[in-house]
């Protein structure tokens, strides 16, 4: 798997979870509206990886070993 499918996995992971925490409040102290903060951090990161082309988790992801896309296979 490519750096670039892995960070749109994670991206996706992350936006679902948080909006399900958010969505499915009762009273528990983990699950609470204030999650949607978490879904626009990750869409601020999104949307300044797409302006900047720099992805801090595809730094994260070349570090621990990961291809990219370019990479021979």
């Amino acid at each position: 798997m490519t750096i670039q499918r892995t960070i749109h996995i994670i991206a996706g992971g992350f936006i679902m979870l948080s909006v399900f925490l958010s969505s499915w409040y009762n009273g528990v102290d983990l699950m609470h509206p204030t999650w949607l903060w978490f879904t626009l951090f990750v869409g601020v990161n999104l949307f300044q990886s797409g302006i900047t082309n720099w992805c801090l988790m595809s730094t994260i992801l070349k570090a621990v070993g990961m291809r990219s896309c370019c990479a021979a296979k």
